[in-house]
């Protein structure tokens, strides 16, 4: 599968979201909310069963043929052919599988949101929308360390077949289906409680009653969405749409977060490749250590901001200002990349020449023409000489020891040696094993700390924002406000940021994958500094756009004056009393 479709699978969450998220938070505001959660919940469950759906509609795995990773002058190189399966067809299942997971997803951070803003009194809400959110920034965490735990097993562990292949064969595949049907577990056990949940939990309509309008004042305000019945029929949805477009505070705080959500969804996706190319470290060891900063970082920063915004008792307006300090603080930090970076590390026939034979730029080498190795098989390895090597085939190695670990490989040809070595020499050394050179780099601590520091100052603006947007837009469009939200942070934020940062990525490589039929792949080496200096330049210009927002929205913020906040109150007093609440409670409000 090319990375674009993997892509279009990835997206068509966001994709879905987009497009339902203005009608379910519109039409959601006024209806029965913990039922429209256990919609989501359905949803929710329904998408990652259909995901896992190609497991058992596909077969038994087929292993294919063992791949000989040493030099071989008697290996056949293999011909341009294209070959087609009717698995492909899964990929309209997989597309649909996420669908399904984005409307689930929609009453979930719009409707969800709202009614815990709802239930609680405004000095608190942003304590407890801090603990929901920074819930969505664990839950991928423990996703991601169930997912990697389940990819260790074999993907046909259900049928209890015995095989002779492990994790460190590229046929290997892992058990990918089962974290998704707990999901489907998990998401269905929660119908019920949602459903169980009344309309509005008990002591609502007091917390309304004493609530404090701090609505932004502009002419948008003299609309008619003041009244009760605003917003019940489908007619009034171009006005109330219309209506919060045009707050001016509340489209500067949205274009706030979306920019933020570009360069954090860039990170959240090529963070570990980052760290992985520049500090020489394996692929599963950076996504460890990029989950390690990145997971409790967003979730600490989360929680920071709900709960300082909350003891402090922020207005509006002085959200709107912390949020804009814990930005600048962030945008200080970026420079990390610059500061952090390294060189990389010798590569023959990349960086480096084959013992001063070969051309740079091309990994064929007289050491190594006779081998028949394939561009396209990416195994490197580090030689005894500190150079590292495309794999084992590249570095002229003839013979392995299997029982090893990490692998070894001798009788290297392009690795110079007196007298050829035999596996049962005394005097046995090992020239080259598998995995790549270590990196003489030690900015690997500085650049952790400090982007830990970086990932906390940024989220730290999140609930903040949030929290703002809910007091600034009218309280019967607070839905309707974060389903706009929602949309543009995905269509300018979330969607475009991974292809943005993977094309900028992608524009720094040194040496692609180009198979038998001249294909290009994927990107084997990049250029360390020319990447490091290119984020940079991504993340100072997001961080620059940020606060430029974040400043025009505590400049153009109009509160709303003292006796419109008496006159919301007893308003919404009496809206919250008659709408809202049971027979005893509307007795005993009026």
């Amino acid at each position: 599968m090319k990375s674009s479709l993997t892509g279009l699978i990835s997206s068509s969450y966001d994709i879905s979201f987009c497009v339902l998220s203005l009608f379910v938070s519109f039409f959601g505001e006024r209806g029965h909310k913990p039922r429209w959660l256990a919609f989501a919940s359905f949803m929710i469950g329904l998408g990652a069963l259909v995901f896992s759906l190609p497991k058992f509609f596909s077969g038994k795995y087929q292993l294919g043929s063992l791949f000989e990773d040493t030099c071989s002058a008697t290996r056949n190189g293999t011909g341009c052919t294209s070959s087609s399966s009717s698995l492909s067809n899964y990929l309209y299942v997989f597309i649909l599988g996420q669908l399904l997971l984005g409307t689930g997803g929609t009453p979930l951070y719009t409707l969800g949101t709202a009614f815990l803003d709802d239930s609680v009194p405004t000095h608190k809400s942003s304590l407890y929308i801090g603990i929901g959110y920074s819930m969505s920034v664990l839950g991928p965490a423990i996703g991601y360390v169930l997912g990697g735990q389940l990819l260790s097993m074999y993907i046909d562990v259900n049928m209890g077949q015995s095989i002779d292949i492990t994790e460190d064969d590229p046929r290997w595949l892992g058990a990918w289906w089962i974290g998704f049907l707990l999901c489907w577990l998990f998401a269905w056990s929660l119908i019920i409680p949602f459903l169980c949940f009344p309309k509005h939990l008990p002591g609502t309509a007091k917390i309304q009653g004493e609530r404090i309008s701090q609505t932004h004042q502009d002419k948008s305000s003299s609309l008619k969405d003041t009244e009760e019945s605003f917003g019940t029929s489908f007619k009034d949805f171009p006005a109330a749409l219309k209506n919060l477009m045009r707050n001016t505070v509340f489209m500067c705080l949205v274009f706030s977060t979306s920019s933020e959500a570009l360069i954090t969804t860039g990170f959240a996706t090529f963070l570990p490749k980052f760290i992985e190319n520049q500090f020489g470290l394996s692929s599963s060891f950076a996504a460890t250590l990029g989950g390690a900063v990145l997971i409790p970082g967003a979730a600490l920063g989360q929680i920071l901001g709900g709960v300082l915004v909350s003891k402090l008792k922020m207005t509006c307006k002085n959200t709107m200002k912390f949020a804009l300090l814990t930005s600048l603080v962030a945008l200080v930090l970026s420079f990390v990349f610059v500061y952090a970076n390294c060189e990389n590390e010798p590569f023959a026939g990349v960086s480096e020449s084959y013992n001063g034979t070969g051309e740079l730029g091309n990994l064929t080498a007289p050491c190594n023409a006779d081998c028949n190795c394939f561009q396209s098989y990416y195994y490197p390895v580090c030689g005894g000489d500190g150079v590292q090597y495309f794999s084992p085939c590249f570095a002229g190695c003839k013979n392995s020891l299997l029982k090893r670990q990490p692998k070894e490989y001798y009788n290297c040809s392009c690795i110079a040696r007196n007298t050829e070595i035999t596996p049962t020499s005394a005097s046995f050394i090992s020239e080259v094993k598998a995995g790549k050179c270590e990196s003489r780099c030690a900015n690997l601590p500085i650049f952790l700390g400090i982007f830990f520091a970086t990932i906390i100052f940024t989220f730290m603006a999140g609930t903040p924002i949030t929290v703002s947007i809910l007091r600034c837009v009218n309280q019967r469009q607070r839905s309707l406000a974060l389903g706009i939200q929602f949309m543009l942070l995905r269509l300018v934020g979330t969607i475009p940021g991974p292809i943005i940062f993977g094309i900028t990525i992608d524009s720094t490589c040194i040496l692609w994958d180009i198979n038998e039929c001249g294909t290009r792949g994927a990107c084997w080496i990049y250029d360390n500094i020319k990447m490091a200096y290119m984020l940079v330049a991504i993340s100072v210009t997001c961080k620059i756009i940020t606060v430029f927002f974040n400043g025009c929205a505590i400049f153009l913020y109009k509160p709303p004056p003292l006796d419109t906040d008496v006159s919301f109150q007893s308003q919404n007093a009496v809206v919250t009393v008659s709408v809202e609440c049971d027979l005893s409670n509307a007795g005993n409000e009026g």
